[in-house]
């Protein structure tokens, strides 16, 4: 029998008003702090009470019980897991951040949230030095779920909050304008590889986008793309020089790329086939994602702002296009910035840089307006 106290709930529960002003009920006991789902006394309530008097995780309808230390690592990622923050993710998104995360809990699953201090994350960040990268990754979602641990009130800060990066060698090879040449000497016009070149340069998007594309997104010179990772809505202007690929591209399929079989390729399929293509032109170190690099950039170089480019490639976040069009070429800019001087023209006559930017005139990815 659950004796009742005098606020009307079971032993070691209160009610409590969490951070967004919601009243709550909360289970304390031996340092243990969760809330409990439900109304109080529902069936859902007191098998989530149930549990955590057992020292377990309370788990939601539908969800197996996970035996974890109450206040742990693990604790932390089960409910992350079962968060409206997590499955609000794409797909995509969330296996790659459960596989970075499930490979830190294998290691410091066991150990209590609350125990876990600032120098203990720059200790793990900074044993992965050898792999910028993946300590990057690692510590971007560190700081998530420590923010989440904070949103449930399983800890009072973020002890992550604050820790720096390591900077990077700019993830995947931007393609160079020589590149791209080079890909269309080796792939003509007509063939697959250059058609799924000219959609990854000319539109700026990722594989999982691209290869959902048909002809029954055109609309007039537009093309209508739904962003799968962001869920961006773009209508973006087709280039001349990818509606004249598309124009020879056969009809008869969903999308108009397919794989060997005739169906439509997935994007890690997809992934893998055009790589074969760019080692079949001797650029092993270029890649799909490089491309949608390559369309930032030229973007840049052409004088568009960040504003414009996200405006094609979809970004939510305008540091990311800032990440992306680095490597736009500091020479042209360069003068670009002098020729905005006042009498710069009198000093030197610099070449004409509308001509420059666009290193073959059909090639370059720009509009108009930009």
């Amino acid at each position: 029998m659950v004796l009742r106290q005098k606020n009307g709930l079971p032993k070691y529960c209160s009610y409590n008003t969490d951070r967004h002003g919601k009243k709550r009920v909360r289970f304390r006991k031996s340092g243990y702090s969760t809330y409990l789902p439900g109304q109080p006394w529902s069936e859902q309530f007191m098998r989530a009470y149930g549990d955590a008097l057992a020292g377990l995780e309370p788990h939601s309808e539908g969800v197996g019980v996970e035996r974890t230390r109450p206040g742990s690592i693990s604790a932390l990622l089960v409910r992350y897991y079962r968060s409206p923050e997590f499955n609000g993710l794409a797909d995509s998104s969330k296996k790659m951040r459960k596989r970075i995360l499930d490979r830190f809990r294998e290691q410091h699953g066991d150990k209590l949230v609350r125990n876990l201090e600032r120098r203990h994350v720059k200790d793990i960040i900074g044993s992965m030095s050898d792999r910028p990268q993946a300590a990057n990754n690692l510590l971007k979602f560190l700081k998530v779920i420590l923010n989440f641990a904070v949103d449930i009130e399983m800890v009072d800060r973020n002890v992550a909050t604050g820790i720096r990066r390591y900077p990077e060698g700019g993830g995947f090879h931007t393609w160079t304008e020589q590149e791209i040449e080079h890909f269309e000497s080796v792939h003509a016009v007509g063939s697959k590889a250059r058609l799924a070149m000219g959609l990854l340069l000319y539109l700026g998007q990722r594989r999982s986008d691209i290869v959902k594309i048909g002809h029954q997104h055109f609309q007039g010179t537009k093309i209508k793309i739904a962003q799968q990772k962001t869920g961006a809505n773009l209508l973006i202007p087709v280039h001349p020089d990818l509606m004249n690929l598309i124009n020879l591209a056969p009809r008869d399929n969903l999308t108009i790329l397919t794989n060997s079989s005739g169906q439509p390729f997935s994007a890690a399929g997809f992934g893998n086939w055009f790589r074969i293509q760019c080692n079949q032109a001797g650029l092993q170190h270029c890649s799909a994602h490089g491309l949608r690099k390559a369309a930032a950039r030229r973007l840049a170089e052409a004088g568009c702002s960040d504003f414009e480019i996200s405006s094609i490639t979809g970004h939510k976040s305008l540091s990311e296009v800032s990440r992306y069009t680095r490597d736009a070429k500091q020479e042209l800019m360069a003068e670009r910035a002098v020729r905005s001087m006042p009498g710069s023209n009198k000093e030197q006559n610099l070449s004409n840089l509308s001509t420059r930017l666009d290193n073959s005139s059909s090639k370059a990815l720009k509009t108009k307006d930009c």
